[in-house]
Parts: structure tokens; C-alpha cells; sequence
């Protein structure tokens, strides 16, 4: 059974056992060991599992049954599919899963290690999940407060959305009232939202598969996240046309949808709308005048708060180093901000040495104190505690690390929003030649990831001419 596979069929048996544990299978759980109801209990299927007769169908079964509900009107072949076929080979490590569930004290941590495991298997093909360090700092960067309308325009596992219920539930202690909604283009990624929100117990309009870039949205929102696709290349079928409200006077190049992806999530923003978006470094310093346009019409518009320059190497499946845009409607003075009024203002933060490499692996991840500390160096620039109910700390400029510039000073050296560009290491001529290396080798990175989707971009043409 492949990986894939595998973590489906445990995500399933998460969920089960999330609802039995949620009280939801109360009524089935009273009609015995049997199972003869509509929806097999857990209880039931730990029973079977501690049989000697094949495991595999039972856990069909139940797992079918239960998300039933879960997947709503995508109906029983949607459920079909997302259950892979069960060979009795795979008993043993199907009674040892079910067994494990089981025991598991906290299941909501076992159904964040299953899409982490889910999201490596996937990599390869583009549709990973966005880690939990960056979900983390991607939603307390944007703070949603309790009642927001929030969007994730390409959702993947919905895990910024959930990570925006427990930011809310835990700084309120209440029971959050947030207007959740996620789209993406896949199937099969939206029964994994499903699924990991249905376990968790969230509600949200997920909808159905929907090229988020071919329409604008009907309704502003408070809150927009997303961690879009980089250099996505042949993103529109048609070329973009100038009377889409979302490309007024700056239409985004076809060939490339990062400009496509800010201006879309800008469009959607409300009058106080705040939006955090991970985007490839070329995004903010792409030299074509259709590039530079839309990043001056961003900051003309005062739309830009902070760009914040990642640690390169956060994601497995490519080099590309990328930065984390943060867009505001309004950064003059209100609740739910701060109290200092950074109009025509930009903040950069230079964090591309705040990482970690991962116990065992190569791998790196965002270092926790360096997440905090960009978090602080946001609060203090915004004016807002650190810390809920904490003081106030008062920002200042920080060599190498964060800098904070007028709009006429952006303007001034050409609309480049790179923030290793503002934020400046102080002389050290050792470092520097390290660094240029480093720099050297993921702009390299980059160049190879541009060259390998142009040649593809050129063999889907040339494999158009044998058919004329």
C-alpha cells in the first residue's frame, strides 16, 4: 500500500474515532457489539480488530459509512475513491493502527503527524501542505479576531484555517465564531480539508473544486491566507483581460501567476482586510515592467504592510527561497492592530537566518524563537502588546534584521521589495562573502527551477505542432 494510501485510510480511522470520542456516535454505541447500524461504532471496530478474521473489509466499512456525512454532496463514489482497497496482507498494520488510534490520548496530534506524512508523500507532485512553523506564523502575523470572515483562496489541508479557529478559541476562551471558507482546485485535497476539519470539529464552506484565479471573489474578506503555487506557469486559459476588477490597469503576465495570486487576494480584502501570502522571492523583485507595475500599484496603494525574507530550504520539494507578504487595507490605528499609525509605511524583515535543521534529517523548518521574533519585531512596529494583555515594546530599525521605510523611499529604489535588499547585515567581510554565496546558490536554485518550467512550457508547443 503506498503512502498515500496508507495515511487516507488513517485519516479516515482519525476521524471516526474523533467523532465517537465528540459524543457523535452515542446512538450507535448503545446498540451493542453488533454494528447493526447505519454507521458501524468505534467500539465495534476495535472489537473486530481483535479478531483473527480479515480486518480490511470491516475498516471499509466503518471508515465509508462515517464520512458519508463529511463529504456531503460529493456522495458515495467520492467516498469509494478516498478508501483505497485493503488486501488482507495489510491486516497486521491495520490492527495495529486501529489499535494505536485507540490508546492515542490526543488524536488531533496524530492527525497533524498523518498530513505531515501525507503532504512529504505528495511533494513531488506540488500538492504538499504548508508546515505547521509557517501556518503558525502566517496566521498570528494576521491576528483574526473573533467574528472575521476568513479565506484561503488554494487551501490544501485547510490547516490555515483550523490554525485560525485555535488562534481565536484560545485568546477568547470562547468557542469561535469565525466565517471560515477555503477553495482549491483538486478533489481529492478537498476531502483531506474535510476531513481534517470535520475531526477537528470546524465548520467551513469548502465547496467544490474551483480554480480560485478564474473568477474574482463575490465577497470582501477580513482575512485572507494562502500559500499559492510558486511560478505557476500557464495559469489562465485565456489571456487576462483589463476589465476584470482584479487587473485594473495592471493585467499580470500569463506566463507567471505570482502577480496574478497578490492581486486576486488584494481584490478580496474588506475596508480593514488583512492578508499573509508566501510567495517566491522573484515576486518581489521580477524585472518586467508588467512585474513592476503591479508592485508599485501595490505600495501606491498602501497595501504592502511587511515582506518578510524566509530561511531558504523550508520546503523539500523546491529551492526556491520566498519571502512572506504581509497586505493591510488599513494601517492606521484601530482594535485588532496596534495603536501606531504606519501609513505610506513599509516594514522588512531579513529572517533568512532564523532556522532549524530537523532532529534526524537534513531538513530545515523556521526556528520557534526566530517565528517569535518576527512576530515581535510586528508587534512592537505595529504598536500592539507582544503578548496578549502584555505591554507595549517600542520599535526600532535593527541592523541585518528589520528596517522600516516610506513608501517614497520604496519608490525611490524602484519598487524592489526584497527585504535583504533594505535590511542589511553591517560590514563584515567574511560574513558578507558567506552570505554571497548563499545567495549564489539559491538564486542558482531558482534559475534551475525557471529552466526546467520553460523547457516544459516549450515541449507542450512543440507537441502542439505535431498535431497541426
Amino acid at each position: 500500500m503506498s503512502t498515500q494510501s496508507a495515511c487516507r485510510v488513517a485519516l479516515g480511522l482519525i476521524y471516526v474515532r474523533n467523532q465517537a470520542q465528540n459524543g457523535f456516535s452515542r446512538a450507535e454505541e448503545n446498540q451493542g457489539e453488533g454494528g447493526a447500524g447505519e454507521r458501524p461504532p468505534w467500539s465495534w471496530l476495535v472489537a473486530q480488530a481483535a479478531k483473527s478474521s480479515p480486518l480490511g473489509p470491516h475498516v471499509r466499512r466503518c471508515v465509508r459509512a462515517w464520512l458519508m456525512p463529511a463529504f456531503g454532496t460529493e456522495g458515495w463514489e467520492a467516498v469509494q475513491d478516498f478508501v483505497p482497497h485493503l488486501p488482507p496482507t495489510v491486516d497486521e498494520q491495520l490492527r495495529a493502527l486501529v489499535t494505536e488510534i485507540d490508546r492515542a490520548d490526543r488524536v488531533v496530534e496524530l492527525l497533524e503527524q498523518c498530513l505531515d506524512d501525507l503532504s512529504a508523500a505528495q511533494a513531488r507532485g506540488g500538492h504538499y501542505f504548508t508546515s505547521r512553523d509557517l501556518v503558525r506564523l502566517m496566521v498570528e502575523a494576521v491576528a483574526p479576531q473573533n467574528g472575521d470572515r476568513v479565506l484561503d483562496p488554494v487551501c490544501g489541508s485547510a490547516g490555515l484555517l483550523a490554525e485560525a479557529e485555535r488562534y481565536v478559541r484560545e485568546r477568547t476562551g470562547l468557542q469561535p465564531n469565525l466565517m471560515l471558507t477555503g477553495r482549491d482546485l483538486h478533489a481529492d485535497t478537498l476531502q483531506i480539508a474535510r476531513l481534517n476539519l470535520a475531526a477537528r470539529g470546524i465548520r467551513a464552506d469548502l465547496g467544490a473544486p474551483t480554480d480560485s484565479l478564474s473568477r474574482p471573489v463575490d465577497d470582501p474578506y477580513d482575512i485572507v491566507m494562502a500559500n499559492p503555487p510558486f511560478n505557476l506557469s500557464d495559469w489562465s486559459v485565456d489571456r487576462p483581460l483589463g476589465d476584470d476588477p482584479r487587473w485594473t490597469g495592471t493585467v499580470p503576465p500569463r506566463d507567471n501567476a505570482n502577480h496574478a495570486w497578490m492581486l486576486h487576494i488584494a481584490h478580496a480584502l474588506g475596508p480593514q482586510g488583512r492578508a499573509s501570502v508566501l510567495m517566491a522571492d522573484g515576486a518581489a523583485t521580477g524585472l518586467r515592467p508588467s512585474e513592476q507595475r503591479i508592485r508599485e500599484r501595490l505600495v501606491r496603494e498602501d497595501l504592502v504592510e511587511c515582506v518578510i525574507a524566509l530561511p531558504p530550504g523550508l520546503f523539500p520539494h523546491v529551492r526556491i527561497p520566498c519571502c512572506l507578504w504581509l497586505l493591510n487595507r488599513d494601517k492606521s490605528p484601530h482594535r485588532g492592530w496596534g495603536s501606531a499609525d504606519r501609513r505610506k509605511e513599509v516594514l522588512f524583515v531579513n529572517a533568512r537566518s532564523a532556522y532549524e535543521i530537523t532532529s534526524g534529517s537534513r531538513q530545515r523548518r523556521l526556528a520557534a524563537d526566530g517565528a517569535d521574533r518576527i512576530l515581535r519585531t510586528l508587534a512592537a512596529w505595529r504598536g500592539a502588546p507582544t503578548e496578549q494583555g502584555g505591554a507595549t515594546a517600542r520599535y526600532e530599525d535593527e541592523s541585518g534584521w528589520c528596517t522600516s521605510m516610506s513608501t517614497a523611499a520604496v519608490a525611490t529604489a524602484g519598487y524592489v521589495l526584497l527585504p535583504v535588499t533594505h535590511a542589511l547585515e553591517p560590514a563584515d567581510e567574511h560574513v558578507a562573502a558567506r552570505e554571497r554565496v548563499e545567495g549564489l546558490k539559491w538564486e542558482l536554485y531558482d534559475k534551475f527551477e525557471e529552466s526546467y518550467a520553460l523547457e516544459q512550457d516549450l515541449r507542450r508547443i512543440l507537441d502542439g505542432l505535431d498535431e497541426l
